[in-house]
């Protein structure tokens, strides 16, 4: 109704794009509210209303059209607009400073869509993780925003994939990280790219649609620093392996965070002993012809039945090279197929079926990877390691081809 009227600025919030021509629209919307008998109707003319008293800066205005719209949506029992308004409330308390009172629409709202419109849920993560930004929990706005990423990917709008990838983009500068910055939204963007292209979900489709990313494919392949190779000649031991496994099951169930529709937990003293009991460093420099450092950060990983991970290129500060081991798996011997690792290659689409105790190498940065939707009763725990070359020239990424339109 007003899109076109409002933009954001360099803090991501709404403003005028013309401050004289918005308060004239808002002066319509007046006008046309004092006259319309429609309760439907003076819903989305308050909320309108409302958020353009917000973008002109008049939070007071804007709390009490919000309001009406908001108490209108609720009586007439419309979920998506209570939803959407909740967020905008939200948006003026933060605006107008009321942190607390912003957190509680912004919570409300993403509860809602998780459970009954997950339609919306894109944009509750979006709104919360702006609200987080601001908060200064930048982890927290990190996992939301790549949550609302992976959501918005998946509905091919280019416009909400660049919006939340704009809030990612600010959230790394503010972490301190504005040299990885770049090279992170290279990422990102080749990882739209791919997820317009192709998913794991329909393996059915993959050969038949390869030649139209193969070239684009060979270009990244090109600086790759580490082929996938799995690792069936090198079984890693039971034991630490065993150790591992019952400390991710722990920390996933007890400290686990929702990352890209799997759950992530921190590492723990499990992986560090296996670390130092093991030469990974050596095995990975076997294996590859890399010469890396030992593992420098890992991670938790833990799938269940339905879950998956469309593919992606990692973002390019976990490593030069990442070793993924399977601690535990649970496959029903009636299942027809099972879920894989899998790659794409300069020829085709490589599956890799990881059992307990094997692994895979490969550089996450530049070899697109994904994981296949696991099937019923089937679930796997996973750690992922990232390794830094000892050569600091192999760490540079430089001369990347851009990520295509």
């Amino acid at each position: 109704m007003l899109q076109h009227l409002i933009r954001q600025d360099a803090d991501l919030r709404m403003v005028p794009t013309d401050r004289a021509e918005l308060t004239t629209a808002l002066q319509g919307l007046r006008e046309e509210l004092a006259t319309s008998p429609d309760p439907d109707r003076i819903r989305v003319l308050t909320r309108w209303i409302g958020i353009a008293q917000m973008s002109l800066g008049n939070y007071d205005e804007a709390h009490t059209s919000l309001r009406q719209s908001l108490e209108l949506a609720i009586t007439s029992g419309n979920v998506r607009a209570v939803i959407a308004t909740e967020l905008n409330f939200g948006d003026a308390h933060r605006y107008a400073g009321d942190i607390e009172t912003a957190e509680t629409f912004y919570r409300s709202a993403l509860d809602t869509a998780r459970g009954t419109c997950p339609e919306l849920l894109d944009f509750a993560l979006q709104h919360t993780g702006k609200h987080l930004t601001e908060r200064g929990n930048l982890t927290g706005a990190r996992t939301h925003l790549q949550e609302a990423l992976r959501l918005r990917i998946a509905k091919g709008n280019t416009e909400l994939v660049e919006s939340t990838q704009a809030a990612l983009d600010r959230v790394d500068t503010l972490l301190g990280n504005a040299a990885a910055a770049a090279p992170n939204k290279w990422s990102r963007r080749w990882t739209a790219w791919l997820q317009t292209r192709t998913t794991v979900a329909d393996a059915s489709q993959w050969h038949a649609g390869f030649p139209a990313i193969r070239e684009q494919v060979r270009g990244l392949a090109a600086h790759q620093r580490v082929q996938p190779r799995h690792l069936r000649d090198h079984p890693f031991p039971a034991e630490p392996v065993a150790a591992m496994a019952a400390e991710a099951e722990k920390a996933l169930f007890t400290d686990g965070y929702l990352h890209n529709g799997k759950r992530n937990a921190a590492v723990g003293e499990a992986a560090n002993q296996f670390a130092t009991q093991v030469d990974l460093a050596a095995l990975v420099a076997r294996s590859t012809g890399l010469a890396v450092e030992q593992p420098h950060t890992g991670v938790y990983i833990g799938y269940t039945e339905g879950q998956s991970l469309d593919f992606h290129l990692d973002e390019s500060g976990f490593g030069d090279a990442n070793l993924i081991i399977c601690l535990q798996r649970t496959r029903p011997t009636q299942a027809d197929k099972a879920s894989t690792t899998v790659f794409i290659s300069t020829a085709s689409y490589l599956e890799c079926d990881l059992g307990a105790g094997s692994g895979v190498v490969f550089d996450g940065a530049l070899t697109p990877h994904g994981r296949t939707p696991l099937g019923v009763g089937e679930s796997i725990t996973l750690i992922s390691l990232g390794f830094r070359a000892r050569d600091q020239a192999r760490r540079t990424l430089t001369n990347l081809p851009p990520a295509p339109a």
